[in-house]
């Protein structure tokens, strides 16, 4: 389980760096996201091509709403107890 563990501790390695160590519950299926997009591109030999990829969309697509984005997704902060 090597690889396990190697990308076990690039997450760890990249939390503390980036976020400092802080975590918010409800927004860490967001930070596993993003690690995730970076993990899979780290070894990319055409970053522009990449650049451009991510960019087409977001030339091509209408504008989003802050309710689009996050209206359906459970982010788990309600702490609604009856």
């Amino acid at each position: 389980m090597p690889g396990f563990h190697r990308i076990a501790s690039l997450l760890k390695r990249w939390i503390l760096g980036t976020h400092q160590g802080s975590v918010a519950q409800g927004l860490l299926q967001s930070y596993l996201e993003e690690f995730t997009f970076r993990f899979n591109r780290r070894t990319s030999r055409s970053r522009w091509l990449d650049f451009l990829r991510l960019l087409e969309p977001a030339v091509i697509t209408s504008p989003t709403t802050e309710f689009d984005i996050s209206g359906d997704y459970d982010w788990g902060l309600e702490t609604d107890t009856d």
